[in-house]
């Protein structure tokens, strides 16, 4: 199949984006996707930075469209595209219409918006890869996420649920309100400054820990022989106390959440968001033209997505 639209040509390292009638070409194990929106990621921004696979080049890793053609997915389907090179190593999805591999190809559950669901993705899958990869929570446990009331941390609640855990506990510090992890969790526990836990939390099977400091030290004596703590932050500090003799004699796994050295599953970016799907939630993100994307490649925060609906040339 071949189809003719713009896209946003990188010709080189710091030049201007341009705006280009181009011809696509679908193959085999390829999908058509008519972009909708795209994200700008920091991924984004290195490689255009950096030497780029050719010249010209469409940038752009993350995406959200509609299926016109493929054979992993019905045509009219709402769509994320992410992975398997694209943006990166391949043509990105910068353009009106893109064409990419069906491993990139992910089904958008029906109760998330497109926007929404790009701008969330990151967090989305550092809470998917702690849950269930790095924490590998199974069916029937019990599962305390610390720092529960922040974003990551409600989507590690999240997550856990979709995970079939029985119990999710979550702990929040002495001065913090749990209002917002309500219907996520079946307690709530306390902690202070010092890592110090309420008796009232249980013995668990997995820690979810995006505190660290002290808090870390704090839930290692309430985890089950042979359970396991993954930590994927630090808020709390950079620092803690653990105590060997409960590691070793309860046979206690301390595990690292480290996105940059984890090759993500084929499957974890559909499942993710399958997994926070059922959760309202509130994404921060400003949508500009896709025309206006050099005055906000420089931003040094903040999530951008273009909206490349009316993307022509120029």
């Amino acid at each position: 199949m071949i189809t003719r639209g713009t896209v946003l040509h990188s010709h080189g390292p710091g030049e201007q984006l341009k705006a280009d009638e181009v011809e696509l070409t679908v193959g085999p194990d390829e999908t058509l996707v008519e972009m909708r929106l795209a994200a700008v990621t920091p991924l984004d921004r290195s490689t255009l930075a950096g030497k780029q696979p050719c010249a010209p080049f469409v940038p752009g890793s993350e995406g959200a469209g509609v299926v016109l053609s493929s054979d992993v997915a019905a045509a009219g389907a709402a769509v994320v595209v992410r992975g398997a090179g694209v943006g990166v190593t391949r043509q990105g999805v910068w353009g009106r219409f893109a064409v990419v591999p069906n491993a990139a190809v992910h089904a958008l559950p029906p109760s998330l918006e497109p926007a929404a669901a790009l701008a969330l993705l990151t967090p989305a899958l550092t809470a998917h890869t702690a849950v269930r990869r790095v924490a590998d929570v199974q069916p029937g446990e019990t599962v305390v996420v610390t720092g529960v009331t922040g974003l990551i941390g409600r989507m590690c609640a999240a997550i856990a649920r979709a995970a079939g855990a029985a119990r999710v506990i979550g702990l929040v510090s002495l001065d913090d309100s749990a209002a917002s992890a309500g219907g996520l969790v079946d307690q709530v526990v306390r902690v202070d400054g010092l890592g110090q836990v309420g008796r009232e939390l249980p013995w668990c099977d997995a820690v979810i820990d995006t505190m660290g400091g002290p808090v870390t030290g704090g839930v290692l004596g309430h985890v089950s022989p042979g359970g396991r703590i993954a930590v994927l932050g630090y808020r709390a500090g950079e620092f803690t106390t653990i105590d060997l003799h409960q590691l070793i004699g309860r046979d206690l796994r301390l595990l690292p959440v480290n996105l940059q050295r984890t090759t993500l599953a084929p499957d974890a970016v559909g499942q993710a968001l399958a997994d926070i799907a059922s959760v309202p939630w509130r994404a921060d993100y400003d949508v500009v033209p896709a025309d206006r994307v050099s005055d906000v490649l420089e931003r040094p925060a903040g999530r951008v997505l273009l909206d490349l609906t009316a993307l022509s040339v120029g």
